[in-house]
């Protein structure tokens, strides 16, 4: 396989200063209120200089750098670049795996089977991107999704990244072990206490070190990472991205009436989306964020799609309250999203 992974430069921020000129070469960071509890949602290169970055919270990001401007998301805003900007990937590459707005796997396999053209190729789709909509975008390109996504961050912004095939290994070796997709907190810990740094030392571990530290089916699997073993295949059918919509709270909130009225509220903006689209969606979503930023996400699918608010909002409801009963507490965040997404269908009389 000969796989891109592409991921626009600071996005959020970058859309804001093509909109706003006057913002450029300026701290700029999006997201919450900074007097209140909101989160940075991205922070352009200039703000990063300062140690800013995503989720981190807005008031620690302005004791940072209290020249900083602050602006709010504009979400709609920034699906009509994603959309351009996807388009003109296709029309250098045609299959791709969007995995958020603004990022996602290219099949350069499809174009070239030379990893020799995969330079001119990348290059190639900077440039479409850049055309379409004044965004860069940095690029990696390997053998495998781990090895592209990991390259694509090495030379931000704009850059340029391919590793052959064969350097798998030795490229992945000297990153830190949490750069490794797959590796979560709990899996850093047990490395980390183990004296395992970087992604190398993890490839390197035996068969029984391995065993003891990350015992079970993941183990293995981040090993093979680790190495740049990964078979992953492009995900063409779950490209789509989900609607989705959320609130974060002034003060913490326990009381389950209110946390549903926001659900409800959420739920409606929703369906009013999905009657404008002319589309219906058959898997609902609520998330939960506790006091000390544990996420939680229950989700469940229905046969047929649906653009009832009413019904939205019932299986939202249901869902946080499974979301409480495995964990019980008050709330800094609700959201609500949908994807599946169905032309809508109007049923004939007869």
């Amino acid at each position: 396989m000969i796989l891109g992974h592409l991921d626009l430069d600071a996005f959020f921020a970058a859309v804001e200063e093509l909109e706003n000129p006057e913002l450029r070469s300026k701290p700029l960071i999006v997201g919450g209120d900074p007097r209140g509890r909101g989160v940075v949602a991205t922070a352009n290169y200039e703000a990063r200089k300062y140690g800013i970055g995503s989720a981190m919270s807005c008031a620690e990001a302005l004791r940072r750098c209290p020249q900083a401007i602050f602006v709010r998301p504009r979400h709609g805003v920034y699906r009509e670049y994603s959309a351009a900007v996807w388009n003109a990937v296709r029309e250098v590459v045609p299959t791709v795996e969007r995995t958020g707005l603004d990022e996602g796997y290219l099949d350069f396999g499809e174009v070239t089977g030379s990893f020799g053209e995969a330079r001119a190729l990348a290059e190639a789709v900077q440039t479409s991107v850049r055309g379409a909509t004044s965004l860069s975008a940095a690029i990696g390109v390997a053998t495998s999704k781990v090895v592209a996504k990991i390259a694509s961050d090495r030379r931000k912004p704009g850059g340029l990244t391919i590793v052959p095939p064969g350097r798998e290994a030795s490229f992945l070796a000297p990153f830190d072990v949490r750069r490794l997709p797959g590796v979560g907190p709990r899996s850093e810990a047990r490395l980390r206490a183990a004296g395992l740094e970087t992604i190398g030392a993890l490839a390197s571990l035996s068969d029984a070190d391995l065993k003891r530290l990350l015992p079970g089916k993941v183990g293995g699997l981040l090993r093979d990472r680790a190495r740049g073993v990964d078979p992953r295949p492009l995900e063409t059918a779950s490209e789509r991205i989900s609607i989705s919509t959320e609130e974060t709270f002034e003060r913490d909130i326990a009381d389950r009436g209110q946390l549903k009225e926001e659900l409800r509220r959420m739920s409606s903006r929703l369906a009013d989306h999905l009657h404008a689209k002319r589309e219906t969606a058959r898997t609902v979503t609520t998330k939960v964020r506790y006091p000390d930023f544990a996420i939680r996400s229950r989700s469940t699918s229905l046969p047929v799609g649906t653009d009832d608010p009413d019904r939205i909002s019932e299986l939202a409801c249901a869902l946080l309250d499974r979301a409480l009963d495995d964990r019980p507490g008050p709330l800094r965040l609700v959201g609500v999203g949908v994807s599946g997404f169905e032309p809508h269908r109007q049923l004939a009389l007869v």
